[in-house]
């Protein structure tokens, strides 16, 4: 049997009540629009159970809009029961559709597909052209999570013309934002533009305010990605405006994250600095893990900008983090892309920063990169795997990063340290992890910039630890750290040989270097050309010292 949720109604209330709780509804009126519904259902609860699984299903759409998800899930529960104790097909399709677009929006994109799948056949069982529509919509949704763009533009494009055909105007908007959203992601920006237009036309005709509000941010970030900033900040002080009078703060926040990007482009660092934290904040108090994520990567932008390498690499993390969340979430092709763009970024950053803390010392120039090859190839053969390689790498090239506490006087000092030198010189490990903190590093690299002068007896700094005490990451980078030195010129001695300096380590074994990992390295430098490497590196930091 066919669901026509207002001609169902009109046995228990007159088409105006429940048009009036639509309207509330689209207006955002969530609670109102409820009251009527409730109101609705406990009139007819038992004459027309038909009639009464509607109402429940759109108690609960509105909670599903307020992302009251356990809430939803209830009223599409008990819709579904009483349309399958009544052989409702229709009503079953309309449940099972809503119950699979709340797995959607969770990420359980696999189990949402499915209900979908089963949602379409009942639909087309009963020759529910509209519903089938609907349905085609949300796997194209799905389908443009995944990455499969021209799937999702093919199944956007089949609901779009029955819903034209049948004129079903309130679904139209909606489906433009999707489709804009995808051309976009085609780099089809004029045809995206196009249906953002569209979606505006539609959604204002019928007072759609929340998908108006999406299309018009939407717009915006298109215009950005054009590099029109006036229209672009014209488009985001209308949304702030009918978002703060609508009460939707997804909406605002989404705005003042693109008015902070505005602010960057035009030098307004500080105002930049200012929106993007407002809306970093609020995304976080809403759970709102991908605007979050999206945000903080604009604020590494921004302080990368400003040449502030320690926030940009924490703004980085915050992102990394947050994208990794929501990858072990969903299952979105598109983050995948973004974190690998993160870590690259990530990587410039290090790299910058690490050279950066080496020219203050004239004779460690390429010291930081040097060791990282080194300790990379160690860690490499112990058997650290792929992703815990590129996170030991940023903290190899980031073990000297508390050097910025040593004074130029002490750090490039010609001859051997005093006593009172040789403690201000051993202060940069414990100052390195302590700059280093607040910033939430997707793998902890704080041991080794901590621990890499401990040594294995106990006599090392700044914590005197033993053995297996000090972090295997840190025992690696001590060896690359002390092989770097003494094959590297000084200004008190020129750079020792592989060999000569491989000799003199090998007297410290079980003293300042692990006896199970020195052996390791032995090994590498002579199975390997990472000496010969090390070799042209001394030649050229030799050059540049001098120059």
């Amino acid at each position: 049997m066919k669901t026509t949720p207002l001609a169902n109604a009109a046995l228990i209330a007159s088409d105006s009540v429940l048009e009036e709780a639509q309207r509330l509804e689209r207006a955002g009126q969530r609670t109102a629009a409820r009251s009527i519904y409730e109101k609705a259902l406990f009139d007819i609860e038992r004459r027309d159970p038909v009639a009464a699984a509607t109402i429940l299903r759109r108690i609960g759409r509105t909670f599903m809009d307020e992302q009251q998800h356990e809430a939803a899930l209830d009223c599409l529960a008990a819709a579904l029961a009483v349309s399958e104790c009544n052989d409702d097909i229709g009503g079953i399709a309309h449940a099972l559709n809503w119950i699979a677009a709340i797995h959607s929006t969770r990420g359980d994109l696999d189990e949402a597909k499915q209900l979908f799948a089963k949602a379409r056949e009942f639909a087309q069982q009963v020759g529910d052209n509209s519903l089938t529509a609907m349905i085609s919509q949300n796997l194209g949704a799905i389908a443009s999570m995944r990455g499969n763009l021209d799937e999702a533009l093919e199944q956007h494009t089949m609901s779009l013309a029955t819903y034209r055909a049948a004129g079903m105007r309130e679904y139209v908007g909606p489906l433009l934002n999707n489709m804009g959203l995808t051309l976009t992601q085609l780099d089809r920006l004029d045809e995206a533009q196009a249906a953002y237009d569209e979606a505006l036309a539609h959604c204002a005709a019928i007072n759609d305010i929340p998908n108006h509000l999406l299309a018009l941010i939407n717009s915006t970030s298109l215009w950005i990605a054009k590099g029109d900033i006036d229209r672009a900040e014209h488009l985001c002080k209308t949304v702030i405006t009918e978002a703060t009078a609508f009460g939707d703060q997804r909406s605002l926040a989404e705005a003042y994250k693109h008015m902070g990007v505005i602010a960057r482009m035009r030098g307004d660092l500080a105002e930049g600095e200012r929106q993007l934290a407002v809306a970093f904040d609020d995304a976080i108090r809403r759970e709102d893990l991908l605007l979050a994520a999206e945000t903080a990567r604009e604020q590494a932008l921004l302080y990368e900008t400003m040449d502030k390498s320690r926030d940009v690499l924490k703004a980085l993390s915050q992102s990394h983090r947050l994208f990794t969340k929501l990858r072990a979430q969903r299952d979105l092709a598109d983050l995948q892309r973004r974190t690998g763009r993160l870590e690259r970024q990530f990587y410039d950053v290090v790299t910058r920063w690490a050279a950066t803390i080496e020219e203050k010392d004239l004779y460690t120039l390429g010291h930081c990169e040097r060791v990282a090859d080194y300790a990379c190839a160690l860690a490499r053969d112990v058997g650290f795997d792929d992703i815990t390689m590129f996170w030991f790498r940023i903290g190899a090239l980031l073990h000297d990063v508390g050097k910025i506490v040593v004074p130029l006087e002490v750090l490039n000092k010609p001859g051997r340290f005093t006593p009172e030198e040789r403690a201000i010189m051993e202060r940069h490990a414990p100052a390195g992890a302590e700059l280093l903190a607040d910033i939430d590093f997707p793998w902890d690299i704080l041991p080794m910039v901590r621990g890499h002068h401990e040594k294995w007896d106990g006599t090392g700094y700044p914590d005197k630890l033993a053995g297996e005490n000090i972090d295997i990451t840190a025992r690696i980078t001590c060896i690359a750290d002390v092989f770097d030195a003494l094959t590297t010129d000084r200004p008190y001695r020129p750079g020792f040989t592989v060999d000569e300096a491989l000799a003199m380590m090998t007297k410290d074994v079980g003293k300042m270097f692990d006896p199970q990992l020195f052996p390791r390295f032995v090994r590498l430098m002579h199975d390997t050309q990472l000496f010969k490497r090390s070799a042209a590196a001394r030649a050229t930091t030799t050059f540049a010292a001098a120059s």
